[in-house]
């Protein structure tokens, strides 16, 4: 008992010290230990980014064979053929019959103030839509998220095709914008972010896609009231994404959205000329 009383205090100390070793280990961790438990955490992450890193590069050599064979099936398929060739014939339309500059004139220019403009500008750019796409795989591949890496590699793919294709009209059809501006048709902000709405909407359902086509189409708007493109540029780019993104993301055989079918719309309301997207359901 003697001996027990002489180290008590010595005793509470010890016990103190298992407690604190128990909860915060850090506290008692040497300088030397707590350095190296550092670089072992940072080593894991450097190797986790960089495993990630390695995926998406490994991913994107596979870039070239995803826009042929994408390219392909939408040119081979007889109900995208079908509105392709509708759009393309609607544009003519309304490029040549004066319908385009119409529409221009009846648009109040800059009507959404600079700082909005620049902002949907911003968005609405196929630049944007691929960065993001970017981080988001970059991201679930570093997390080990499988579906969400697949989710956005088809996003990328997405793009990649539409962007592909539309650049590749822009090439071959080398009018100007309303500005002066070269390379007019198609819209490359309207058809990117429309296929981003598409991918989104096969995603996640109406609740998502609703919003990103009303999203895609108010950057369709801004594109004229900019004077960036005409009417039926943004007519076009929009069935163009629309029907690559679902294409990609679902390889489906009709297009519809919520149970209604998808149509170009050119019409004459009050002697003015408009252009759009109709819907179309069975009741």
């Amino acid at each position: 008992m003697d001996l027990f009383r002489r180290n008590a205090k010595l005793l509470k100390s010890f016990c103190i010290v298992l407690v604190l070793a128990g909860f915060c280990p850090e506290i008692l961790m040497p300088p030397l230990v707590a350095e190296e438990a550092e670089k072992i955490t940072f080593s894991h992450r450097a190797s986790s980014l960089e495993n990630a890193s390695d995926s998406f590069w490994e991913d994107f050599r596979k870039i070239p064979d995803v826009v042929i064979v994408n390219t392909k099936e939408v040119a081979t398929n007889g109900d995208y053929l079908f509105w392709l060739l509708l759009a393309g014939g609607g544009s003519i339309a309304m490029h040549r019959s004066g319908a385009d500059r119409h529409i221009d004139e009846e648009i109040g220019k800059q009507a959404l103030g600079s700082d909005l403009d620049k902002l949907v500008d911003m968005a609405g750019g196929p630049g944007y839509h691929f960065a993001a796409a970017g981080l988001w795989y970059l991201v679930s591949a570093d997390r080990q998220n499988s579906i969400q890496k697949e989710r956005a590699w088809t996003m990328l793919k997405a793009l990649t095709v539409t962007g592909a294709l539309t650049v590749g009209l822009k090439v071959i059809r080398n009018n100007d914008t309303p500005n002066g501006k070269s390379f007019a048709w198609p819209s490359g902000h309207t058809s990117s972010s429309f296929a981003v709405a598409s991918v989104l909407d096969e995603f996640y359902g109406p609740q998502v896609g609703i919003p990103a086509y009303l999203g895609a189409g108010f950057v369709g708007y801004r594109m004229m009231d900019s004077g960036d493109h005409w009417a039926s540029d943004v007519l076009f780019g929009g069935v163009l994404g629309y029907i690559v993104g679902h294409h990609v993301a679902g390889k489906h055989q009709e297009l519809d959205l919520a149970g209604f079918k998808m149509a170009p719309l050119t019409s004459s309301i009050s002697s003015k000329e408009v252009a759009g997207l109709s819907f179309v359901k069975k009741f």
